[in-house]
C-alpha cells in the first residue's frame, strides 16, 4: 500500500505538461529509431563496405535488430530525465544495455551469422563441413555465459563467490557430467580428425545413413527409412566409420552360374565377350575389369565378374550394371550357354546397400 501511495503522489506531483513532453521525447526516439534503421544505418553500411574492413561491416549487421531495441531504452531514459527521473545507475538500465551487447554478439557468431560466413569465406571451410557449427555453438555458449555473469553483476551480486562457489561444487558437477564431457571431447575428435562431412553416408556398429549435424553431446543421422538417430559422440569417436561418400568409384562384383552342359569353346568365348562388353563400356573404370573362368561348382561352370563403374550415384550404378547383364544375357543366349542361377552379388557386395544407396 505505501508503494502504491508513492506512485500516486509522484503521478500528482509532475504537470500533465511535462508528462506530455516526455511522451513527445519518446516518440520522437521511436521515430528517429526508423529513421536510423531504415536511411542512417544503411549509409554507414555502405561506407564501412567501401573502407573494405570485413569484420566491421559483419559487426554492423550483427547489431541491426538489438539498434532498434537500444533507441526505445535510450528514448525512455532520455523521457524519464525530462521529468527529473535519472535511471541511468539503475541495475535494470545496466543490464539491459549488456543483454543488447550480448544479444550482437550472439548473432555475429551464430551458424548463420555474419563472423561465421566470413570466416567460412575467409578459411576456405566448404557449407557441409562441421566445424563451423560446431565452433558456432562454443562461441554461443561462451556470449550467453558471459551475458548472464555480467547481468548478475549489474544487479550486485557477488561474482568472486558465485564463481568460488562454482569451484567448491567443481567435483560433484565433474563426476555427474563425465558422459557430457566424454561426448563434448569425442565430438572434437570427429571434427579434428574429419572421418565425415555434412550430408555424406556413413555406417557405423550404431547407425547408417546420412549425417545432419553434430551438436556438443551427440551426432545426429538421418536413417534411409527416414528416421533420425542421434549417437552420442563418445559412442561414435570410438567406432569405426565408414564413409561411403568418398567412394571415388563404385564396385560391381558377382559370379555367373551357367551350365556344365557348355562346351569349352563356348565357355571360352563367353568369357572374352563378357570381358570386352564391360571393358568398352563408357561408364566403366577399364583397369579394374576382370572377368574369368573362377571355379567348378557342384552343377555349375561359375564365372566370376569384378569392375568399377566410374560413378558412385545409386540409381547411375544401376543403369550401368543393368546395360551390362542384358549383354551378358545377349552373349550366353548367343553362345548356347544356360545359366542355371541368377547373377548374384558377391558376399562383399552387402544387399542391404541397395536400400542405403536410396
Amino acid at each position: 500500500m505505501e508503494m502504491i501511495d508513492r506512485v500516486i503522489r509522484w503521478g500528482v506531483s509532475i504537470p500533465w505538461l511535462q508528462l506530455l513532453m516526455a511522451l513527445g521525447i519518446f516518440l520522437l526516439f521511436l521515430l528517429f529509431r526508423k529513421i536510423f534503421t531504415r536511411y542512417v544505418f544503411k549509409v554507414i553500411l555502405a561506407f564501412s563496405q567501401k573502407t573494405h574492413v570485413s569484420l566491421f561491416t559483419q559487426l554492423l549487421l550483427s547489431y541491426k535488430k538489438p539498434m532498434r531495441l537500444f533507441f526505445v531504452i535510450i528514448g525512455v531514459d532520455v523521457a524519464l530525465r525530462s521529468m527529473h527521473i535519472v535511471v541511468t545507475g539503475h541495475p535494470i538500465y545496466k543490464a539491459s544495455l549488456i543483454i543488447l551487447l550480448g544479444w550482437g554478439l550472439y548473432e555475429y557468431v551464430s551458424t548463420h551469422g555474419t563472423f561465421m560466413a566470413f570466416a567460412q569465406r575467409k578459411f576456405n571451410v566448404a557449407k557441409e563441413h562441421m566445424i563451423i557449427p560446431f565452433v558456432s555453438n562454443v562461441l554461443r555458449f561462451a556470449v550467453i555465459a558471459l551475458t548472464v555473469v555480467a547481468v548478475l553483476a549489474s544487479f550486485g551480486v557477488d561474482i568472486n563467490g558465485f564463481v568460488a562457489g562454482l569451484g567448491l561444487g567443481g567435483l560433484a558437477f565433474a563426476l555427474a557430467a563425465q558422459e557430457t564431457v566424454a561426448n563434448f571431447f569425442g565430438g572434437i575428435v570427429i571434427i579434428t580428425e574429419k572421418p565425415f562431412k555434412k550430408g555424406d553416408w556413413i555406417k557405423t556398429a550404431s547407425v547408417e545413413g546420412v549425417v545432419e549435424d553434430i551438436t556438443f553431446r551427440s551426432t545426429r543421422v538421418r536413417t534411409f527409412a527416414d528416421t533420425l538417430v542421434t549417437v552420442p559422440n563418445k559412442t561414435l569417436s570410438n567406432e569405426a566409420i565408414t564413409n561411403y561418400s568418398e567412394m571415388g568409384m563404385r564396385r560391381v562384383d558377382m559370379t555367373i552360374g551357367v551350365g556344365q552342359d557348355a562346351t569349352r569353346a563356348a565357355l571360352e568365348q563367353s568369357v572374352k565377350a563378357i570381358r570386352q562388353v564391360i571393358l568398352t563400356h563408357p561408364g566403366v573404370v577399364s583397369d579394374t575389369v576382370m572377368v574369368h573362368f573362377d571355379a567348378f561348382g557342384e552343377s555349375s561352370y561359375n564365372i566370376f565378374v569384378y569392375y568399377f563403374t566410374k560413378t558412385v550415384a545409386w540409381t547411375e550404378w544401376l543403369t550401368i550394371k543393368e546395360e551390362i547383364n542384358f549383354a551378358v544375357l545377349d552373349i550366353l543366349t548367343e553362345e548356347g550357354v544356360s545359366v542355371l542361377r541368377p547373377i548374384a552379388l558377391h558376399q562383399k557386395e552387402h544387399t542391404e546397400e541397395r536400400d542405403s544407396a536410396r
